[in-house]
């Protein structure tokens, strides 16, 4: 068997121990926080090149969800109030707006949908408890109508709700209520000018 080099010797012994060290961290994040299971990425869907414009809410205080605005199921005990929400700066061509909050921390694999809203005029600037008339309350991943606040499981991560406002091109998505959720975001998604979003935070 030929000799190996002392440079050739020394990147199998570097290399044997970078692999040793990979397999001793990847060990580690299997023995360590399971709250990260199975973590993936969820594509937003809305365009590059979309403008943004200010959404804001004054429930959310310092990006945490009261009582109020929790849900009132799923082990939950909360007021289930839907979030306040106001906005500014959306372009001049607006025809409807829509409203979404989506929580991309949930283990399904998929994120989960907890509101979807559309059809709003395109003269509002804000929503509140109830919906415009002529708006749409869709159906959430849940199967319900209408909003539900966060509701994370015991001891998991904090989870992130991603509350999107959606200016669109057209005045009605034309769209029933009882739509998937996954099909009315793919649906506005190719109808949107412009979008703003705030960030709200829950953990049990």
């Amino acid at each position: 068997m030929p000799r190996l080099s002392r440079t050739t010797a020394l990147l199998l012994s570097s290399a044997a121990a970078l692999t040793l060290l990979g397999a001793a961290d990847s060990s580690a994040q299997v023995r360590g926080d399971s709250r990260d299971f199975g973590r993936i990425s969820v594509r937003s869907g809305i365009p590059v090149d979309a403008a943004r414009f200010t959404v804001t809410s004054p429930d959310l205080v310092n990006g945490s969800f009261p009582q109020a605005n929790w849900a009132n199921s799923f082990g939950c005990d909360g007021g289930n109030r839907p979030l306040r929400l106001e906005w500014h700066g959306a372009p001049a061509g607006t025809r409807s707006f829509a409203v979404t909050m989506f929580d991309q921390d949930a283990p399904t694999g998929s994120g989960f949908w907890h509101w979807l809203s559309w059809d709003l005029p395109a003269t509002a600037t804000a929503l509140g408890d109830a919906l415009p008339p002529g708006a749409v309350s869709g159906t959430d991943d849940a199967g319900l109508p209408g909003y539900l606040g966060p509701c994370p499981p015991v001891g998991d991560r904090p989870h992130r709700y991603r509350i999107t406002v959606y200016a669109l091109d057209t005045p009605s998505l034309a769209l029933p209520a009882a739509t998937p959720p996954a099909v009315a975001a793919f649906t506005l998604g190719g109808h949107v000018l412009a979008y703003g979003q705030t960030t709200g935070v829950a953990a049990r």
